[in-house]
């Protein structure tokens, strides 16, 4: 909040730069990271965290329930979701104990990316431009 004379002003929404997030992923361990602590007792309030993001974790779990009603996530993955969310790793594809985890992990990744791209959570990745946008820097092939 600004301060003006004896009044406080809060920010409108164009004064707030909201970062979205890079990678399903990165959403889905902010998630995590943001619900273990609410059970844990802290208080979740809009706005007060190091960055504006553009949802609420209320948001995610809201996605998450209307895709497992859905039938789009199953229990299964909504099991390795949880597990690998909790260790803050993905699964490792490599592991013989973690293959099936990994596959699991892959398909419910591909499908919270669908959503969280449509509610404007994630931004959309651009695959199979040819170059990638980090390819050029200052008209410069790197």
């Amino acid at each position: 909040m600004a301060r003006a004379g004896n009044k406080y002003i809060p920010k409108t929404h164009q004064e707030i730069k909201i970062e979205p997030f890079q990678s399903v992923e990165q959403v889905w361990f902010w998630f995590v990271q943001a619900y273990t602590a609410r059970q844990d007792g802290a208080r979740v309030t809009a706005g007060a965290g190091t960055c504006n993001r553009p949802c609420e974790p209320v948001d995610i779990m809201v996605i998450l329930d209307k895709l497992h009603r859905n039938r789009r996530l199953l229990i299964d993955h909504m099991k390795v979701l949880k597990h690998y969310g909790v260790r803050q790793l993905p699964p490792d594809p490599y592991r013989v104990k973690e293959a099936r985890a990994a596959t699991l992990w892959q398909e419910a990744m591909a499908i919270l990316e669908e959503s969280f791209i449509s509610k404007n959570i994630l931004m959309p990745v651009m695959r199979d431009a040819g170059i990638h946008q980090n390819t050029y820097r200052q008209g410069q092939l790197i």
